[in-house]
């Protein structure tokens, strides 16, 4: 069982002018999966605010996934708010991301600049704020985390 916060970064969803969607899919993909949603928080779209929530997130938990803020508009700041503290980015898991998103979304897929990062010994994902990208970003976490870790955390592991 791996330790998994949430980050919802939702100007509207902070405000309450808007109702949480994410939290009962996370929660349902980890019970199924056999993981725990330890911490939850939800930020402005602010660099600093995105920033702090991750940073204390990720010294709570194994795993941190970041929703929200990943798109081109001038709010979208959660991958530079993320890559201020990490120390590696993982691009494999936004390729795959995107790929797999061109079979749901289509072409747009390619406005999406979701990641991955190392902040400390924890795995940060950085999703899109949608219910379906979150979906989808969980059927690809959840399979690896467990490798992933291991390789982050310099422990032995097979290839």
């Amino acid at each position: 069982m791996k330790a998994f916060a949430l980050v919802i970064t939702s100007d509207s969803v902070f405000k309450g002018v808007v109702n949480d969607e994410i939290t009962p899919i996370v929660e349902k993909a980890l019970e199924e999966g056999g993981h725990q949603l330890v911490h939850r928080a939800v930020v402005p779209n602010d660099v600093y605010a995105i920033r702090e929530a991750v940073a204390d997130a990720a010294s709570r938990a194994d795993v941190v996934l970041v929703t929200g803020g990943t798109g081109l508009s001038p709010r979208d700041v959660s991958i530079e708010a993320v890559k201020l503290i990490s120390s590696k980015e993982l691009p494999g898991f936004g390729e795959v991301f995107r790929l797999k998103s061109l079979e749901q979304v289509g072409l747009n897929a390619m406005l999406s600049r979701a990641s991955a990062f190392l902040v400390g010994s924890s795995l940060v994902f950085v999703t899109p704020g949608s219910p379906q990208a979150v979906r989808l970003a969980l059927e690809l976490i959840l399979p690896v985390v467990d490798h992933a870790l291991a390789q982050a955390r310099g422990e032995p592991h097979r290839h």
